[in-house]
């Protein structure tokens, strides 16, 4: 072997180890060259041929023999102590074909992981694993894990061609071995990398990358047959938010599998959005700074463990959809930031790539490779783990170049906006590629901003210029901010405030929206849904239970996040969990907290027995407001229909007092109407002030109808009525 081979070999800088190692034809016959580090003698072995190789030092072993073409042979390579027989990783051709490469290099390999990461196979009759990685700024790369005693030196991988792929496949590596990349940067220096495409990885704080594949046999066809049938804006969608690790603490998924389905179905919600899912390396961040994009969260057990799980929810007729993080990743030296010695995953520019909130990076949405790996995530998450929805994060901070950047920190773009044109092309590549491949699935933004279209089909453009973003659904963080400050008012002052609870229907079809009572809203000092609540405690669980009456009447999907169904007074932590103890029949006030969970349950269950409360939540005739303006007492009255016209009447009261003979407009056709559901109900811990009987229209007009009905109106309370 050349001078030049030997040291780029030993420094971790080859290129193209193939072509210095194995069996090579020569002039004069067939050369082996072997470069095992630490082996005191190296054999050729080939059918009846044994021949010991040269020891050139420095871990090189070679011979020259008189062979006209390279034979099929192993090697037998001896260690103090132990000799042992393997197969030459450096005989073998490339696993990659032509068509991946051209795809990856494209920017369009929407099967990334199936090609990308570590794979178990059989390759040219050999058992072992394909290591392949994205480094094109590298000047070498190896591969270190625990069947080299994390010592790469021995195992350089090949560069494949323009693509920035680096490939090998080493025989006799097997499922749950460990191991990283090497890399040697631009400048000579080494950095050990965890995979960016590791499908399995150790538990945190131990950050190896996992050798992994599936064998889990699916048992939700059917789920996934029916949930293609009708669009999620048409459907009932009602979300229950779980952080997995607290939600009880300790459990496995496996152990989870056995409560949360049952627990959720009882409640009656169509749907959970499960937190954190991909790795991550510090549990506080719940999941928000994501360093293993394609592996679940080994905390809880294995991908087939999580992919349990999810089979598990979709047996009980539970929807799952997944938090999905796309906008920025954190600066661990050990996972992406400057992964092969530059920036590669995140922008070039500092200011560009610098997360001036979280101290993250943004991903650099303009390259095609990194648009490739987050769309291939997001149809990987779909495909694999039967994920029904990805509810993408921080899609605000991902659209605007100065978002949180002060004057001079942040440069327009091509149009002279303040619009990240990469980022709207990512974010609209991925959703027509999600929708394009997975029937039934909806993804939902995080988006905290009147953006033009977030819900709107990609090739439809709208008055900015822009066409839609191709969202299913966006968080109603607007409805959300309104309500909660109405809410905390007194009484007294709500008046004030009015204007809070009904500016929503001003802009409610522009989108296609979810009204959200999420994690965020129950931490950092912003007190619990119930601790929101003005009053003592009555008036406070009275508030609550109208306000969720109200929320669940309002067009568009609910979310609530896990603990507030039962009234938890103290703000949520990840360390501990809901407070499930206020459920104890042992507790005084159980019955307190099993009211407001009982009345979510009922909410739920009218929900999903009422098309006109989901059916055309898109749709501005499927609401008619009866009473918009109803301030100085507090009440908000409107109409949901259903297609076939079907109404559904919610009326909010929003004072302590009971309101007697109440007037309420109501349209003609209806000879009855009867109260389906009451939150001041004396089984949630209300008063029990209902109508219990039919309430039969008066020809006396109001609130601009022809007709009204006589209500008497609980304190704190929503009640719906139906036809009778």
């Amino acid at each position: 072997m050349g001078t030049a081979d030997r040291e780029r070999l030993l420094d971790g800088t080859h290129h193209a180890p193939h072509t210095a190692l194995g069996g090579h034809p020569v002039p004069g016959g067939v050369a082996f060259r072997v470069f095992k580090p630490y082996a005191l003698a190296v054999t050729v072995v080939s059918g009846g041929l044994t021949v010991e190789l040269h020891d050139d030092g420095s871990g090189f072993f070679s011979a020259l023999l008189p062979l006209r073409e390279v034979p099929a042979y192993r090697l037998l390579v001896a260690y103090e102590g132990t000799v042992r027989e393997v197969e030459d990783a450096y005989r073998l051709l490339p696993t990659l074909g032509e068509l991946d490469l051209h795809l990856i290099g494209e920017g369009r390999h929407e099967e990334l992981w199936t090609v990308l990461g570590a794979h178990p196979m059989t390759h040219q009759g050999v058992r072992g694993t394909r290591f392949a990685v994205w480094a094109p700024n590298a000047r070498g790369v190896r591969v270190a894990g625990g069947f080299n005693f994390w010592d790469g030196t021995g195992h350089p991988m090949r560069s494949l061609g323009s693509s920035g792929v680096w490939e090998l496949f080493v025989p006799g590596v097997g499922e749950g071995e460990l191991y990283k990349f090497d890399i040697t940067r631009p400048d000579g220096s080494r950095t050990l990398r965890a995979d960016p495409m590791a499908r399995r990885t150790e538990v945190p704080p131990a950050t190896s990358s996992v050798v992994t594949s599936s064998r889990y046999a699916w048992g939700d066809a059917e789920w996934l047959e029916r949930r293609a049938h009708v669009p999620a804006h048409e459907a009932p969608l009602s979300v229950y938010e779980v952080h997995l690790p607290s939600w009880r603490p300790g459990l496995t998924y496996r152990q989870l599998a056995d409560q949360l389905p049952a627990y959720v179905k009882d409640l009656g919600f169509t749907h959970v959005e499960l937190m954190p899912v991909a790795e991550h390396p510090f549990g506080g961040s719940w999941g928000y700074q994501v360093t293993g994009f394609y592996a679940p969260t080994a905390r809880l057990g294995t991908p087939d463990d999580f992919r349990y799980l999810v089979d598990a929810l979709h047996r009980a007729g539970i929807g799952v959809i997944m938090d999905w993080v796309p906008a920025h990743f954190p600066r661990d030296a050990w996972a992406l930031a400057e992964f092969d010695g530059r920036p590669l995953y995140e922008h070039a520019d500092p200011l560009r790539a610098a997360h001036p909130d979280w101290g993250t990076l943004e991903f650099d949405f303009g390259r095609r490779e990194v648009r490739n790996f987050l769309v291939a995530n997001a149809v990987y998450w779909c495909e694999e783990f039967h994920i029904d929805g990805l509810r993408v994060d921080a899609v605000a901070s991902m659209l605007y170049l100065d978002y949180s950047r002060e004057p001079g920190q942040w440069q327009p773009n091509e149009r002279g906006g303040r619009e990240n044109l990469d980022a709207v092309a990512f974010l609209q590549e991925m959703n027509a590629t999600v929708y394009r491949r997975v029937p039934g699935v909806v993804t939902v933004a995080e988006e905290s901003t009147a953006w033009d279209g977030v819900t709107r089909a990609t090739h439809h453009e709208g008055p900015s210029g822009f066409g839609g973003l191709g969202f299913g659904l966006k968080w109603n963080m607007g409805w959300m901010h309104d309500s909660l400050e109405y809410m905390s008012h007194e009484p007294v002052h709500r008046r004030y405030h009015h204007h809070g609870m009904t500016f929503s229907m001003v802009y409610a079809y522009s989108e296609n929206y979810v009204l959200p009572i999420s994690h965020d809203e129950v931490v950092h000092g912003k007190r619990s849904l119930v601790s929101k609540m003005p009053g003592d405690w009555w008036q406070q669980r009275a508030g609550l239970r109208a306000y969720l009456g109200f929320m669940w009447a309002h067009p568009g999907k609910q979310l609530l996040f896990m603990g507030q169904e039962f009234a938890q007074g103290a703000e949520w932590s990840e360390q501990h969990g809901p407070d499930w103890w206020l459920l104890d029949p042992a507790y005084g006030a159980e019955a307190d907290h099993r009211g407001v969970r009982d009345l979510v349950r009922d909410l739920n269950t009218v929900y999903g027995h009422t098309p006109a409360l989901w059916q055309r939540d898109t749709e501005p005739a499927g609401f008619r407001w009866v009473a918009g303006d109803a301030a100085e007492d507090n009440v908000l009255a409107f109409l949901r229909y259903d297609r076939d016209g079907t109404p559904l009447l919610a009326v909010s009261h929003f004072a302590p007092v009971v309101r007697h003979d109440y007037l309420v407009g109501v349209p003609d056709g209806v000879p009855a109407w009867h109260e389906v559901l009451n939150t001041d109900a004396g089984r949630y811990g209300g008063g029990d002030v209902t109508n219990p009987d039919p309430v039969k229209p008066e020809p006396q007009g109001r609130h601009g109808f022809p007709a009204s009905v006589r209500l008497t109106l609980p304190p704190l309370a929503t009640v719906w009525l139906r036809p009778a």
